[in-house]
């Protein structure tokens, strides 16, 4: 996998990405949501950018885990500590869980792999007091 220098954009980016892809897909309410928030503004990349990221992380798991896709958006606790790793600023980690809170509530379904990536951020950055959405509802 792809390694981002700690904090950039596309570190977070990759993140946000991974928040969006963790129920298994990513779904055009989802796109729009990351649009509508301005999550490539706020993060400091252009749309284009945005998009080599999330392309880019699709490569590195699919290539690295060589499963389905949906097994390839559960990461191993070791890989997804990695990549919260690559953001250790305190600012960037409070904006970057607000924008994947609100990209994985944009279907209004919270997946069990998108609660696991959202309290695995928390948790790794000691985020607890932040509205972390813990009730969540079986993926179809």
């Amino acid at each position: 996998m792809r390694s981002y220098p700690r904090n950039s954009p596309e570190a977070a980016a990759r993140i946000l990405s991974l928040a969006a892809l963790s129920d298994g897909h990513l779904s055009r309410v989802e796109i729009d949501t990351i649009a509508g928030i301005g999550a490539c503004e706020q993060l400091g990349l252009s749309r284009e950018r945005m998009e080599e990221v999330l392309h880019g992380f699709c490569e590195d798991l699919l290539e690295a885990e060589r499963m389905s896709w949906a097994e390839v958006c559960r990461l191993d606790a070791k890989t997804l500590g990695q990549l919260m790793a690559e953001v250790d600023d305190p600012a960037l980690r409070r904006k970057l869980l607000s924008l994947c809170v609100a990209v994985v509530e944009a279907d209004q379904l919270i997946a069990d792999g998108e609660a696991l990536v959202l309290l695995a951020a928390a948790e790794h950055w000691g985020l607890h007091e932040l509205p972390v959405p813990l009730e969540r509802e079986a993926a179809h």
